[in-house]
């Protein structure tokens, strides 16, 4: 459980201070361009959208992690009133996600 607590802890860090972008398409494009950093995928999401998604991550050795909770609760956690069903990291700011998303991925 402390892994799903600091994962919260960074997600809101890098929401304040880094930059990212919202949903599973916008990711797999910016992941096909080779422009992120980590990704962070709610549990629920449909297992084609979630295969395609770490298929292209791990080709392009893109840190991981899914989020355990639904895509309301992960967009509820980052402060959005709708559901997020996947988190692009562009740029972590001042948080310590990438690190947090590397240690998971072990």
């Amino acid at each position: 459980m402390p892994e799903a607590i600091a994962l919260e802890r960074e997600l809101k860090a890098v929401m304040k201070s880094g930059k990212v972008v919202l949903g599973a398409k916008e990711s797999l494009q910016l992941l096909l361009r080779n422009e992120l950093k980590g990704l962070v995928i709610a549990d629920n999401t449909p297992y084609e959208v979630r295969e395609r998604l770490t298929y292209v991550a791990r080709l392009n050795n893109v840190p991981v992690a899914i989020f355990k909770g639904t895509s309301a609760e992960l967009g509820s956690v980052i402060g959005k009133p709708f559901k997020v069903s996947a988190i692009g990291i562009i740029d972590p700011g001042d948080s310590k996600i990438i690190d947090l998303l590397l240690e998971q991925q072990r």
